[in-house]
């Protein structure tokens, strides 16, 4: 038996509705990481859980690769293990951009005990 058809209207205005939504909580992301103070990090889970999107993480990861020209502060986003989850140059550029922002490495990670930025509801 087949599903029965959905009209091309109500496709489109769910479509749209998706839009909507992703655009509203897209922009709870971005002020939440342009909340980060310099010289301090955050992971992808915690900025989504900060912005009221508990498992979106991923959404944050893509977030970022979309903006990369713009005002974000997309380098004080990293793995909750406190490792750049970035490969080749860009991986380099945030690791020097942190780096002259104050945070330093141990190995390949630095310590998100000491450079985490702990989100405060009344902060945003």
């Amino acid at each position: 038996m087949r599903p029965p058809l959905v009209p091309q209207s109500l496709k489109r205005r769910m479509l749209l509705e998706d839009l909507q939504k992703d655009e509203v909580r897209d922009a709870a992301f971005r002020q939440i990481i342009q909340s980060i103070p310099r010289g301090r990090v955050s992971s992808y889970g915690r900025v989504a859980m900060a912005a009221g999107y508990p498992l979106h993480h991923r959404a944050v990861a893509h977030l970022l690769r979309r903006e990369t020209l713009t005002a974000l502060p997309w380098q004080r986003i990293l793995g909750s293990d406190g490792e750049i989850r970035l490969k080749g140059e860009f991986a380099e550029e945030q690791r020097m951009r942190l780096k002259m922002e104050g945070v330093k490495f141990e190995g390949q990670r630095l310590n998100m005990s000491v450079y985490e930025h702990i989100f405060n509801g009344w902060d945003f």
